[in-house]
């Protein structure tokens, strides 16, 4: 990291030193890395640093090496600077997500100065296994994040939020083998976009894009590179795929959405939106598999061996191109 970082690093914090304590994560595709910082002479112990470095290219681990890709990484990270300055404020403590101390931007790269979440409170287990206790705090998390930005234009960012948007992977498409599939993927991606009740969605709500305190029931947000306008169902049916086996995904539906849009109706009215949350809730409940096979068609075109590819997945995509071609 060049001097003129470290030195921001020092301004914003008001600390006199500061020194490396663990490189937390390497960015996706060689594209810089996320570091926790010690400091001295701070009333922070620590930040937590993400360094953008863009490179011409990037080593992308399933050999999608095109401009494309490129570009469309570039542009998370502007995204990502974009929400953290002029949308993230919003957040309050049922939405939690870290505070942003400082950003910069010089040439090819990008300076990111966070509260270490860790520090805060937020310092529980990050594994690919998951307790009823934290899927439910993920899901309220959600629904107050929705709720929040319910009826918020995108200006800045992803115009259409998650990072499988259709329109920025026409090469996953065009490789797809799944024709029913590949040509039902417009009109999926319409039925999305045509909900009356469009919101900004966190684009990668993902596990390990959540932070847990120790007892798993209070949860923080991190990675706003896909944050875009959408229907808050693309969010809840990646978070869930990503973290439940195919057997619990169908299993406990009724159960997760059902804690979902109690969470968002409370969320809706806390806010005091002018919403009809019971037609809200009529909309995305119906929406809710058409995300799960939108984010399929994703999948499918770009790993084909890939485990999130199973009978319930299967099962569900052709249910949707069946009611979307009646």
């Amino acid at each position: 990291m060049n001097k003129h970082f470290q030195n921001i690093i020092l301004e914003a914090t008001g600390a006199e030193d500061l020194f490396e304590i663990e490189v937390i994560q390497n960015l996706w595709s060689g594209y810089g890395e996320i570091v926790r910082f010690g400091l001295i002479g701070s009333e922070q112990e620590r930040v937590v640093v993400k360094h953008v470095n863009l490179p011409e290219g990037g080593n992308h681990p399933r050999g999608w090496n095109t401009d494309l890709s490129h570009q469309r990484k570039l542009k998370s990270y502007k995204v990502e600077t974009e929400w953290y300055k002029n949308l993230s404020k919003k957040c309050d403590t049922s939405c939690k997500i870290p505070e942003c101390y400082a950003l910069e931007s010089i040439d090819n790269e990008v300076l990111m100065v966070f509260e270490d979440l860790d520090a805060t409170g937020f310092n529980g287990r990050r594994s690919s296994s998951v307790s009823w206790d934290e899927v439910n705090a993920v899901l309220s998390w959600l629904a107050n994040f929705h709720a929040t930005y319910l009826g918020e234009k995108p200006e800045g960012l992803w115009e259409t939020g998650t990072y499988w948007h259709l329109e920025t992977r026409p090469e996953e498409l065009m490789v797809l083998e799944d024709l029913p599939l590949k040509n039902a993927a417009a009109a999926i991606d319409n039925a999305l976009a045509e909900s009356p009740f469009q919101t900004l969605v966190h684009g990668d709500a993902k596990l390990t894009n959540f932070c847990f305190s120790d007892d798993g029931k209070k949860v923080a947000a991190v990675d706003f590179q896909y944050v875009g306008g959408g229907c808050g169902m693309k969010d809840v049916a990646y978070f869930i795929g990503s973290c439940m086996s195919e057997k619990d995904c169908e299993r406990f539906e009724n159960k997760i959405l059902d804690y979902y849009f109690t969470e968002l109706k409370k969320a809706v009215s806390k806010r005091t939106k002018n919403t009809d949350a019971d037609a809200l809730e009529e909309n995305w409940r119906e929406l809710y598999h058409v995300a799960w096979a939108d984010f399929h068609r994703f999948v499918k075109g770009w790993h084909p061996g890939h485990w999130k590819i199973n009978s319930y997945s299967e099962r569900i995509s052709r249910e949707v191109i069946e009611k979307l071609n009646s």
